[in-house]
């Protein structure tokens, strides 16, 4: 009987936590959900016009006389409020990183609350720039080039959907691209590696940079170079922040095996 009730009370003191971390859970997600809905809902009376200023790249590239087209019948309705949903997502994504934040804050460590909240709002900015990159640079020139290299007598016309797919593709692409910096503290400040090491590596790196963007763009030569380069100088970025913040030192590295091995040290 006793053992009976051991039982209960360890299911109340472990079992309970476990259900209030879901339940928690549930609530930031439903937060997050909410709002992204009433981002979209604000946004969505405006949908056409934000697919219009979506499409400006590409229209600018076309020729007189070419133009968009919706091979689909519910395109011209559905595309626009996809591309509307897509943008409040990004739009919410500070208020949806918060959430996490809120959710996995009181299980840090005081350093690392410090250290998480700088990050979060580096990558956050750093992957609006990677879509703002994207949009005002990389959009005028690959559509330029695509619209220009069109054989004699074949009209340009792009479905919007395919064009949607193929824009929020490079949009994700290369704002994951710039969390390059990011990535390469964290390793740093980790002490997974160090700066000395990633600059003996720099030409694999760079290797490693053109595959990410064979992988990650469409499959034309343009838009991999484009995608390669900003992540090869924000790799640069990376280690000469590291550099200026005393991260991934060689001679730390030696110190700590120097501590670990002196007896005298030890408990």
């Amino acid at each position: 009987m006793s053992d009976q009730h051991d039982t209960d009370q360890s299911f109340d003191h472990e079992g309970q936590p476990f259900i209030a971390h879901l339940m928690e859970l549930r609530t930031r997600l439903m937060w997050g959900l909410g709002a992204v809905l009433v981002v979209f809902l604000c946004m969505a009376p405006f949908a056409n016009t934000l697919f219009e200023t979506l499409a400006k790249p590409m229209m600018a590239a076309l020729n007189p006389g070419e133009t968009m087209v919706s091979i689909q019948p519910h395109g011209t309705f559905w595309v626009p409020f996809k591309f509307t949903f897509a943008l409040a997502i990004a739009v919410a994504i500070p208020f949806l990183l918060y959430q996490i934040w809120a959710f996995v804050a009181p299980g840090l460590y005081a350093r690392e609350k410090r250290l998480a909240f700088p990050l979060v709002v580096s990558s956050t900015l750093l992957f609006y720039l990677g879509i703002l990159f994207c949009y005002s640079l990389v959009f005028p020139l690959i559509f330029a080039f695509f619209a220009s290299t069109a054989p004699e007598g074949v009209a340009v016309m792009t479905d919007i959907n395919e064009y949607l797919t193929f824009v929020l593709k490079l949009f994700f692409a290369f704002g994951f691209a710039f969390e390059v910096p990011i990535a390469t503290l964290l390793l740093l400040g980790a002490k997974l590696t160090t700066i000395e090491s990633l600059k003996r590596k720099r030409p694999y790196i760079i290797v490693v940079a053109f595959v990410a963007g064979m992988l990650l763009t469409p499959p034309d030569i343009f838009s991999q170079t484009l995608l390669a380069i900003p992540v090869w100088l924000l790799f640069e970025l990376g280690l000469f922040a590291g550099a200026r913040l005393g991260l991934g030192r060689e001679d730390d590295d030696e110190e700590d095996d120097e501590f670990a091995s002196d007896p005298t040290t030890g408990s």
